[in-house]
């Protein structure tokens, strides 16, 4: 069964919006200092780190250090004055490797598109840019060995985002979906496109004449969505069709690169699936992490570890939808749609927190986590509903969210009105967002009460009374869209009401599902 594009499209939606239980009404609080310098959005699909430093997608924005301030790339133009999102990124002491894409609207469906990259050389002060590389229309041969092989050329940057990007000096790998895994030599100033094994090829040899076509639409395998370069300068390449390993790629004339490829046999020392979306080396032993997900039906999800490039995998979190991979030592970190899963000793056991939460906030449980990455002395979790980080190993939990200050807006709306108080998302849907949250300050000590009207000013709910609260501090009320009998309520507008201490506080949330 081919893997096509449309599926793709609906797993990624999957990905992004999923669905919701529940969520009780509560009341938390205070909420962290506020900051001019917040997050664009809550969801965080794309991070990477270096030593101290965290970049933080959608808007490749920077924090140091776990500072309150998360910096917007002024410079980087593509991003800061167009449509671009970070996508996939590499880094290496002051270097930035950012690969770019955006939604492409066709149609009225949406279609994730290339444009590019940006790369910066001195921490991100500023930046250059690198257009999505294309083919030649007229580039329908590929040459590999001593012969040439027909090829289909991709020449418009939809369907092919750069999921993945990595480097090694002034080479340069993408692995970009339908423009497969292309190679740069010179930073990416020029590009080349790399030949894979198809589906019936294990092993890509130049010495061995081939008779194929390289067509992304007809294999798996041309397909490109991860790409890793190892400690030993092995390159890594990730399909929808399997596992690709080289050990010349990083060296070697494009058309010399050998790679052998490992496709699930249904071995329990082999792969889960074929569908490869992340590949991380854990330099404290050596081994080479991967998520495996559903490509074709006898595919099962999960993630695996192999320690001999390739040869046997040992299989972990079978069943489970993987997205990312962090370790610390012999500690592994995997993010997925059902949490964060830790295991303290290198697989041997996993443990499983389903929902982040803390004594001032928490993320919402059914948020899928996404994404991972550490800094010197912390773990970040990048989920639907915010980012979470630790420094004790999961332990203890401090939560960043998108700060839009009742005071003084932030730095995507400096000149925001104040108001004692709002709510968000807003319009809310259930069926979309789980659960709105209502910010307030508190404007004398006592206790907080919150009540919910309809139109006709019918109560439909009274959140948790009784709640202290100190004049001055901010807090959060989550209401998930229910009145006191656990119905849905109807659509239409939703009247609050604040209550503490005879003051009150009053706004509007607008119901639409």
């Amino acid at each position: 069964m081919q893997l096509r594009f449309s599926v793709f499209g609906l797993l990624v939606c999957a990905w992004l919006f999923g669905s919701f239980p529940m969520v009780q009404a509560q009341i938390t609080g205070p909420t962290p200092p506020e900051t001019f310098n917040s997050l664009s959005q809550n969801s965080v699909s794309n991070m990477g780190a270096i030593g101290d430093s965290l970049w933080v997608g959608p808007l490749m924005m920077l924090n140091v250090n776990n500072s309150l301030d998360f910096i917007f790339p002024e410079r980087a133009d593509s991003i800061a004055a167009g449509p671009g999102r970070l996508f996939s990124i590499a880094l290496a002491a002051d270097t930035v490797f950012a690969g770019l894409g955006f939604n492409f609207q066709s149609g009225g469906s949406s279609v994730q598109t290339s444009l590019g990259f940006h790369v910066s050389t001195d921490g991100g002060l500023n930046w250059g840019y690198i257009p999505p590389p294309l083919d030649d229309e007229t580039a329908t041969s590929i040459r590999y060995g001593d012969q040439f092989l027909e090829a289909v050329p991709v020449i418009v940057p939809q369907q092919s985002p750069p999921y993945n990007v990595a480097f090694r000096g002034e080479r340069v790998f993408f692995a970009g979906w339908a423009s497969g895994i292309r190679r740069s030599l010179d930073f990416g100033q020029t590009w080349e496109r790399l030949l894979l094994p198809p589906r019936d090829v294990n092993t890509l040899n130049p010495e061995v004449t081939y008779n194929f076509v390289f067509d992304p639409r007809l294999d798996n395998n041309f397909l490109g969505f991860s790409v890793m370069i190892d400690s030993d300068g092995y390159v890594w390449a990730g399909t929808a069709g399997g596992l690709n390993i080289s050990e010349n790629a990083l060296t070697d004339p494009a058309h010399l690169v050998r790679w052998n490829k490992t496709r699930r046999s249904g071995s329990s020392s082999g792969l889960l699936g074929n569908w490869i979306i992340r590949i991380k080396e854990n330099t404290f032993d050596g081994g080479v992490w991967m998520t495996n997900w559903i490509a074709e039906g006898s595919d099962q999800q999960g993630i695996v570890v192999t320690y001999d490039r390739g040869q046997t995998f040992t299989q972990y979190l079978i069943g489970e939808q993987i997205y990312d991979l962090a370790f610390e030592g012999e500690r592994i970190y995997a993010a997925g749609n059902n949490g964060l899963f830790i295991s303290p000793d290198n697989g041997q056991s996993w443990n499983q927190i389903r929902q982040i939460s803390t004594p001032n906030g928490f993320i919402r449980a059914n948020a899928d986590y996404l994404s991972l990455a550490t800094t010197t002395d912390r773990l970040w979790v990048g989920t639907t509903d915010g980012l979470a980080s630790t420094d004790d190993g999961g332990e203890s939990w401090q939560l960043t969210r998108v700060n839009f200050p009742l005071t003084g807006g932030n730095q995507f709306v400096p000149d925001a009105r104040d108001t004692d108080s709002y709510a968000y998302p807003n319009p809310f849907s259930k069926r979309i967002h789980e659960l709105v949250r209502i910010k307030f300050e508190a404007k004398r000590n006592g206790n907080a009460r919150i009540r919910l009207f309809d139109f006709g000013m019918n109560l439909i709910r009274e959140l948790d009374s009784g709640v202290p609260v100190t004049e001055g501090q901010t807090y959060e009320a989550v209401w998930d869209g229910t009145d006191g009998s656990g119905r849905i309520v109807a659509n239409g507008p939703v009247f609050y009401v604040i209550s503490v201490g005879g003051s009150e506080t009053t706004g509007k949330i607008l119901v639409l599902d």
